[in-house]
Parts: structure tokens; C-alpha cells; sequence
């Protein structure tokens, strides 16, 4: 009886394959920027053909680096796993960290109190090199807890509080919002309502504020029975449209803060006998997939959700590669997307 007896192939072996040196194997593997192009490609060329697959945990080991980022969710999980923001903003983030050859850790808690237990058993074990959180809001111990221990983070949002402190990717919201609903007022409508999510999220508390310029530079007095919050989901939007329509003066327009809300909107809007947009405007946010298969394809507010992510990865493993990394402000620009969810202002009386 044969048998074949598989020998493992170590850096020296891709070294000499290669001809070069088993050190420059070890910062091909760490892609290191001293090492040229075209001998990174030789090397991993030999190291394809040989079969060999470097030891990361042994690696990590040795440079006391996990190749780990952590990631912490908002402590809603239903508006995680249900809308299409977050699909978007991790496919950005996984090729920022993949390109780096980082690894991703997901932090899993369902309460608040949960996810913080989890931040504080990640970082006191040493589990990431650092952690992306994927929103901000107002007085968050996580924020504090990792600016306290001077573990590497990064923001997708504006931070509540020491703004200059902090790392974060963003849109500039204030300035979408008002965009949305000066594109609203150039339709000729006045009577807009704005329905936005957990306001305690400082992406909500910008977007209404971008809503309310747009409405005192116009000279309107700003509603306040025309601004209502809801979570991020479709139930969000249809519990805020049914209070909203039921006014005595109901809005003709509506600026929604995101686009799975929208559809709820739009779903209640049909079972109550109100045509989008021939009865109401709407201006959405998110641009996801949803706004334009939704009926009628929604005018939204694309916000560049893929670039959100990658520039947090990115920007995180500058920081945890080398911790005298500048602090940084990274806006990723916005863009009005026009579709068939807005119409001129008409008049009942006309």
C-alpha cells in the first residue's frame, strides 16, 4: 500500500521558490509598503503554487495584534438585520478591513447593557486592535469606555460630544436635509412634515435641524405637529404617517429620514386612498435598492453608504497601525436622486 506523506512548507521554502529572502516573505505577508509591487506578486505566486498559507494566529501572536476589528451595532438589533443601511455599510467596511487582511468581530449584545459587558470583555482581552461603531447618539459609555482606555476607534456619525477627539466618517446631514427640503419648496410646497428616527441618534437630530433651516430661510414657522420619530423600520413610518395625516391641516410633502421608513409611509398612504405623488411628495434618505424598486420609485437622498464603511475601515487600521495618527473629520458627499415620488404643489381650491 502507497502512502503519501505531505511535508508542510514553511517561509524558507517560498523564499528560496521565489529567490528572495525568507524576511521579505514575512513583509509580503504583513504587506508591508517597503517591499516593491512586483516581488510582492513573485512571492505570492510562489507561495500559490506551493500551497502555503501564512499562520495569521501565530503572526498575531508575535506582533501582539489580533488582524481583528470589532464592530458594534445599534442596540436595536431588529433595525439591524432589517434595514438595508446596514448590509450597505458593512459590505463598505469588510473590503476596507479585506484589503488590509483584517478580520471582522461582530459585537452581539440585544440590550445596551449587554453590548457595553461585550465592548469591555473585547477590549480587556485583547479580542480587536480596535472597533468601528456603526452609529452615534447622545451620552454613550462606549464612547467614553474606549477614549478612556485609549483603545482605537472609529465612528460612522457625527459624535455627540468631543468632536475634535474623535475619528469619524460622515455625511454633512444638516446640509442633505436642507437640500431635501428645499427641492420639497421648490415644488411649491409649505406644508411639510418631516418624520425621522430615534431621536436620540445624532443623525436624526441633524437631519431636523437641516428641515427646520430650510423652512425659516424660507419664512415658514417650523410645525411642531409636523415632526415625528419613529425607529428605522417600515412600522416606523406607517405609525408616523397615520398620526400625521390625521391633522386638521394634514402636510402635502414629507422629508423621511430613511428609506425602509418610506416604504411604510408610502404602504399606509395606499391603504388610506392618499396617492404618491399625486396627493403627497415624498423625499427619502439612504438611496438603498428600496427607494428604487419601492412604488412609485422614491426621490432620495443617496448618501454614499458603501463609502461610509470602507473609509471607516480604512481610516481605523491607520490608527491602530500607527497610534500618532491624526484625529479625523471625513465627510462623504451626498447627492439628490430624482424620481417619481414628488409632484408640483396643487392647490384643493384650484
Amino acid at each position: 500500500m502507497e502512502g503519501v506523506i505531505e511535508l508542510s512548507v514553511t517561509i524558507k521554502d517560498v523564499a528560496k521558490l521565489a529567490n528572495v529572502a525568507p524576511s521579505t516573505v514575512s513583509r509580503v505577508i504583513a504587506d508591508s509598503p517597503r517591499i516593491s509591487q512586483k516581488t510582492k506578486e513573485r512571492v505570492r505566486e510562489a507561495m500559490k503554487q506551493l500551497g502555503y498559507h501564512p499562520n495569521l494566529i501565530a503572526r498575531s501572536l508575535a506582533s501582539q495584534s489580533t488582524q481583528a476589528i470589532g464592530l458594534v451595532m445599534p442596540s436595536s438589533t431588529d433595525t439591524f438585520f432589517q434595514n438595508p443601511f446596514f448590509p450597505s455599510v458593512l459590505r463598505g467596511i469588510s473590503e476596507g478591513a479585506h484589503q488590509k487582511h483584517y478580520a471582522l468581530y461582530m459585537v452581539t449584545g440585544k440590550t445596551e447593557q449587554e453590548i457595553f459587558h461585550d465592548i469591555v470583555q473585547m477590549v480587556q482581552g485583547s479580542r480587536v486592535d480596535g472597533a468601528i461603531l456603526l452609529y452615534s447618539k447622545i451620552e454613550d459609555k462606549i464612547v467614553d469606555y474606549l477614549k478612556e482606555n485609549q483603545f482605537p476607534f472609529v465612528v460612522i456619525g457625527k459624535p455627540h460630544k468631543d468632536t475634535e477627539e474623535i475619528t469619524h466618517v460622515d455625511n454633512d446631514n444638516v446640509r442633505a436635509a436642507k437640500d431635501g427640503t428645499k427641492y420639497l419648496l421648490s415644488l411649491g410646497h409649505e406644508r411639510i412634515g418631516f418624520v425621522g428616527g430615534n431621536p436620540h441618534l445624532v443623525v436624526t437630530i441633524e437631519r431636523m435641524q437641516g428641515y427646520k433651516k430650510a423652512l425659516e430661510e424660507a419664512g415658514l414657522v417650523v410645525r411642531q405637529e409636523y415632526i415625528i420619530h419613529g425607529q428605522f423600520l417600515i412600522e416606523g413610518g406607517q405609525v408616523a404617517v397615520e398620526e400625521l395625516m390625521s391633522l386638521k391641516e394634514p402636510p402635502t410633502a414629507l422629508l423621511v429620514a430613511d428609506d425602509l421608513m418610506s416604504l411604510g409611509v408610502i404602504n399606509k398612504l395606499n391603504t388610506m386612498g392618499i396617492e404618491v405623488p399625486n396627493d403627497i411628495s415624498i423625499v427619502s434618505f439612504n438611496n438603498v435598492l428600496l427607494a428604487q424598486v419601492s412604488n412609485p420609485p422614491l426621490t432620495s437622498i443617496d448618501i454614499n453608504i458603501f463609502d461610509l464603511g470602507f473609509e471607516a475601515a480604512k481610516n481605523l487600521i491607520l490608527k491602530i497601525e500607527n497610534p500618532k495618527e491624526p484625529v479625523k473629520r471625513i465627510i462623504i458627499p451626498h447627492e439628490l436622486v430624482i424620481r417619481d415620488s414628488c409632484a408640483p404643489f396643487k392647490s384643493n381650491d384650484a
